[in-house]
């Protein structure tokens, strides 16, 4: 069964002055669906409202036509993953891999650097390590949909492209909503784009659009 995860009506402001309006995006199981925008148009505050976490004037988060307001309250719904690093990191890997219901044998299995490191804690990692481990286990989670805010932060140009790969794949199970300030990786991959510009969306129906809302040269 497909689902499908709409925003819509958000108004958020601060000090009196309108930081977004006009917005609307569509999200579908099965489908990547891509955020661009420069650096400062709060595309992260625009994932937490859907999240749930940032309150606003007005907002409508609905799956599947209902609306949910704390989507965080339902992980069945919606997974985020942040820019920061949200694991305490005197966990092990074994833990966190549990605690999310994921087996660490098929990561290591698939990514032979951790074999062996299930015992570790997160401190002993690299900070790309650390991002990997953490983007791969909101990408794996069962879920409906993943949001990833910079979900290559950190990453090694071989472990975005091993990254690449895993969202592809795992699209079939969710939808994925994702944003990163090295966006060619986001265009390719991505099955539908929006642009966020000056705290409004826009579809991007062609990759000329990106240059005509003068967000990058392609």
């Amino acid at each position: 069964m497909n689902h499908v995860l709409e925003l819509d009506s958000i108004r958020l402001s601060f000090n009196n002055k309108v930081i977004l309006s006009d917005i609307f995006m569509k999200c579908e199981t099965g489908k990547i669906t891509g955020l661009l925008g420069k650096n400062g148009q709060v595309k992260t505050c625009l994932l937490n409202i859907v999240y749930g976490e940032l309150p606003t004037e007005e907002r409508s988060i609905r799956f599947d036509n209902t609306s949910v307001v704390h989507a965080y309250k339902r992980p069945d719904l919606i997974r985020y993953l942040p820019q920061f690093n949200f694991f305490p990191t005197f966990l092990t890997l074994e833990k966190v891999f549990d605690d999310f219901y994921l087996e660490f044998s098929t990561f290591e299995k698939r990514f032979p650097e951790f074999a062996s490191r299930h015992r570790s804690q997160l401190k002993t990692l690299s900070g790309g390590q650390l991002r990997f481990v953490q983007t791969y286990i909101i990408v794996k989670a069962k879920t409906q949909f993943s949001l990833l805010d910079e979900p290559f932060t950190h990453l090694m140009p071989l472990q975005i492209e091993k990254m690449l790969e895993l969202i592809s794949e795992e699209k079939k199970n969710k939808g994925f909503l994702i944003t990163d300030h090295l966006y060619r990786h986001i265009v390719d991959i991505s099955d539908h784009l929006y642009l966020l510009s000056d705290g409004k969306t826009h579809v991007v129906k062609d990759l000329t659009d990106i240059e005509h809302l003068g967000y990058a040269r392609l």
